[in-house]
């Protein structure tokens, strides 16, 4: 029988915990589960994912070519085999049947390998008759051509003077003639789109991982590099443009949004130029010629992509790779997507249905893995959430309204309707914030206060609950008026500054009143705490319409899904309208109904209740189809100490609530119990607090009391610049420097905060934290708005489990979680050790002990007293800080 190291190709010999996760998710993919895998950080997660699905996807794809092999033997060969099994299994089956039986699968046989063959001859054919419908199409644009001239002087006979021939850079702005979803589409748009689709290529079975960051999403792919698979398997990484784009124009300009928005003009462009590039009246045309980009040439796209295919590359070495072969990254690997076996992606891409369907992405039969998933419910929530500003709203009231009015002869009736009830829907919205459009938002006042309301009683209060959003919404796709309007609001705001040749020309003249008009909302207040607000507001976009695109998609969810906030300030351009979602199990239902399987992963997923109960059995998931997974860590249980300190050295009760955790008797216990651990505690020491405020005022205490003397008596201190990553150079700076000096201190004190960035992502292995302090609880905000309404959406639609409120459970699963991650990156690798301190004696309650991860709740102790405890961590320090070695740790 086959050993499991053989069956999973490993770079080593695997750990008895990779072995069980590897077997464990073999079986999730095969038997199409959504997997739960728990593997506590420095346990070879990474590899141990990469391994185990990469080796079922070497196996299905050898069955599924066994498979076409004895499709394609043959209908003799077939027939053949199933007379013979007929012959022997039925010898007493009259042969009338027999035959019948044999000349059915003869023709099934046969009849399937038609079907085959007729659909690849149907894609060519189709292939062919759309080139040459693209060439009656080219024949009839030209001849329509003809009759531009004619058209556009009736316009202006109607129009009267201002309305003037567009030129040719104008015509791109123009939104197409629209027709409404109960309207008869034309046959031939409806032929183009499903040849489109016909002609689109066939996704071959692929595993789609995400994680949060960048640098996670690196650095899967160096594992995957150094795997077995690194030479064979087919990977792509997908980035935004902010990370792949090699166009110095486009990157220049820093912001993603306004990166993507000249990206898309400048693709734009090329291609209106290549279908003007054969006319003969172009070479007459006037004005500036367009920019296009010198990185989108097809041949050098479709060599590239074949190129990715060919060896795995991270983020740096396809930018390389593309300025060296002159081609862009972004769109080369794009189209690489459908032979790819493994595509590597951030959440964004994969969770948010839009921008799925803009990379590309189809998820029917394939496998989603999304790492680091601990926080996968807010994270959906979080992407499909929309917020905007008072001064926003008015921009895109003000643009759109210029746009329809400088172009209204040019649009057709559908466009103009649609136009106006986005205007309609745009002034309603503004209202609710107490403001009017056609106003400066920075000079109107409004009465200061908030608003939490249901969707249908917010479009209600906006006076738009008349307007049909799903068909406004889906106007917005098909028409592209958002980026329209970012083309005109480019093209248009400096036009009045433009004085070339000395003298403005007649086009400057028309349009300059219209330029100064689309910047009279951005006209810089004389007042200084009025130019500090405008600064703070200032538009990251050409035109903020794509913003209010994202906030009336979100208003098109269920009612009793989301909440509007309203939340107005003093002036209406800071304040905003915020969307709420309160059910992320909608948006994420569609992938675990779509996928074969989904394998949710993580270091810290407890607690999972929640979880399984807001996501999985919301989104439709049965309980068993879910298969959950966790193991225990490599270290031995003698490495890590964790303990639940109830009490001070004075004899002081450790709890941290609102109401004690601000008296100087308890900042100051707190003060002695960490300068007593950094007596005895060799290396490292990270201190966690539950806020940013909480940290600033207990630091200032401490030296105001000379604690933080005493403190750095034996430790270095990084607390002055808190919670950055060169924060975290200095504290190894620090650490070396101890290490070299020969002085009384050992090593460095770190202050952090609980969901700050040393929470996590950073990794203090070995001598970086051989004692991590978490000082109270974190629980949430629980007066948030925010907070309290999720709350209430979970009692009103979850079970009661064990008599405990679904909303009460969710303010402690937050708390765990952000626990949990912060005490989870002191252990790297085998031979590391650490102490894990919990301060107050709330965690010693049998309900918050089982929501720690099972590796860290099976060797904690509870202490009651000080004495004690200070015991524990003085002997698991002096028996294991024998071999003191500095880590690297990125």
């Amino acid at each position: 029988m086959e050993s499991r190291s053989s069956r999973f190709p490993f770079p080593f010999q695997p750990y008895t915990i990779q072995e069980s996760f590897m077997e464990a998710l073999y079986t999730a993919l095969d038997q199409g589960k959504v997997g739960i895998f728990e593997s506590p950080t420095g346990t070879g997660k990474s590899l141990s994912l990469i391994c185990g699905a990469l080796t079922w996807l070497r196996d299905y794809e050898e069955q599924k070519k066994l498979e076409a092999a004895r499709l394609l033997d043959g209908p003799e060969k077939k027939c053949d085999a199933v007379k013979e099994e007929n012959s022997t299994s039925q010898p007493s089956e009259p042969d009338w049947v027999s035959e019948f039986v044999q000349k059915k699968a003869e023709r099934d046989m046969v009849n399937k390998l038609k079907d085959e063959e007729l659909k690849r001859k149907k894609r060519e054919e189709r292939l062919e008759m759309i080139r040459h419908n693209a060439q009656l199409r080219y024949a009839m644009k030209r001849k329509a051509s003809e009759d531009d001239e004619a058209v556009k002087l009736l316009q202006l006979s109607r129009e009267g003077a201002e309305s003037e021939t567009l030129n040719p850079e104008e015509e791109g702005l123009i939104v197409a003639e629209y027709e409404s979803d109960d309207e008869a589409t034309p046959k031939s748009r409806v032929c183009d789109e499903d040849d489109d689709e016909d002609l689109e290529e066939d996704h071959v079975t692929k595993i789609y991982y995400c994680s949060r960051t960048h640098s996670q999403l690196a650095q899967f792919v160096h594992e995957v590099q150094k795997s077995p698979y690194g030479a064979a398997v087919r990977l792509v990484n997908l980035g935004s443009r902010q990370n792949l784009c090699i166009n110095p124009e486009v990157v220049r300009l820093g912001n993603v949004q306004m990166m993507n928005d000249r990206c898309l003009e400048m693709q734009k462009n090329k291609h209106e130029k290549q279908e003007k590039a054969s006319d003969s009246e172009t070479k007459r045309r006037r004005g500036v010629a367009k920019a296009t980009c010198p990185f989108s040439g097809f041949e050098n796209l479709m060599a590239m992509r074949d190129e990715v295919l060919v060896k795995v590359r991270d983020v740096e070495q396809l930018l390389q790779h593309g300025r060296e072969t002159h081609t862009c990254p972004y769109y080369s690997t794009r189209m690489a997507i459908p032979a790819a076996q493994v595509v590597v992606l951030p959440y964004q891409s994969l969770l948010h249905a839009s921008t799925r369907k803009a990379s590309g992405i189809k998820l029917k039969d394939q496998i989603v893995i999304i790492d680091e998933a601990h926080n996968l419910t807010d994270t959906i929530s979080a992407i499909h959430s929309a917020e905007i500003s008072g001064a926003q709203f008015c921009r895109a009231h003000s643009q759109l309204s210029q746009y329809c009015e400088r172009y209204r002869s040019r649009l057709k009736a559908k466009n103009l309707m649609y136009i106006k009830q986005i205007l309609f829907v745009l002034e309603g919205l503004v209202r609710t914030l107490g403001g009017k459009v056609g106003q400066n938002p920075n000079t109107q006042s409004c009465q200061p206060g908030s608003e939490l309301l249901t969707i249908n009683d917010f479009l209600f209060k906006a006076q738009v609950d008349n307007i049909n959003l799903f068909k406004v919404q889906k106007y917005f796709e098909k028409s592209m008026i958002s980026h329209k309007l970012c083309g005109f609001v480019e093209k248009y705001e400096g036009s009045g500054v433009n004085t070339h040749s000395g003298s403005k020309n007649k086009e400057n003249r028309r349009t300059e009143g219209l330029g100064r008009f689309l910047q009279t909302l951005q006209n810089k207040p004389t007042d200084v705490s009025e130019q500090q607000m405008a600064v703070e507001d200032k538009p990251i976009m050409a035109s903020p319409m794509m913003q209010v695109e994202s906030f009336l998609f979100a208003l098109t969810n269920s009612n009793k899904d989301g909440r509007v906030m309203i939340q107005r300030q003093e002036c209406l351009s800071q304040s905003s309208l915020k969307f709420l979602l309160l059910n992320a199990a909608v948006h994420f239902a569609q992938i675990v109904q779509e996928c074969r399987a989904v394998i949710i992963a993580g270091g810290t997923m407890q607690p999972v209740a929640d979880f399984k109960e807001q996501l999985l059995f919301s989104a439709g998931v049965t309980e068993d189809r879910i298969l959950e997974f966790s193991c225990g860590h490599v270290i031995p249980p003698e490495n890590i100490l964790p303990i639940v300190l109830c009490a001070g050295p004075s004899g002081q009760q450790l709890e941290f609530t609102f109401q004690t955790r601000d008296t100087p008797q308890m900042m100051e216990e707190t003060g002695r119990v960490l300068s007593n651990l950094c007596n005895i505690v060799p290396g490292g020491v990270v201190c966690f607090f539950p806020s940013y405020e909480y940290e600033k005022r207990i630091l200032g205490h401490w030296e105001s009391t000379g604690i933080l003397q005493r403190l750095q008596s034996k430790k270095k201190q990084v607390w002055l610049f808190i919670s950055t990553v060169n924060d975290m150079l200095w504290f190894v700076t620090l650490m070396q420097r101890c290490s070299n000096a020969g002085s009384g201190q050992t090593g460095a004190l770190l202050f952090s905060v609980v969901g700050g960035k040393m929470s996590e992502g950073i990794n203090f292995s070995d001598d970086l934290g051989r004692c991590i302090v978490m000082v109270g609880m974190p629980y949430p905000n629980i007066k948030s708005p925010e907070l309290q309404e999720k709350m209430a959406y979970l009692d009103k639609h979850m079970p009661h489990i064990d008599g405990k409120s679904p909303g009460k459970a969710l303010i402690e699963n937050l708390c765990m979680k952000a626990v949990n991650q912060s005490i989870g990156r002191a252990i790297r690798h085998r031979g590391d050790y650490a102490c894990i301190v919990l301060c107050d004696h709330r965690y010693a309650r049998s309900g918050t002990l089982q929501k720690l991860p099972e590796w860290i709740r099976s060797s904690t102790h509870t202490h009651t007293t000080f004495g004690p405890a200070f015991a524990s961590v003085r002997r698991v320090s002096v028996l294991c800080s024998m071999n003191y070695v500095l880590p690297t740790f990125f």
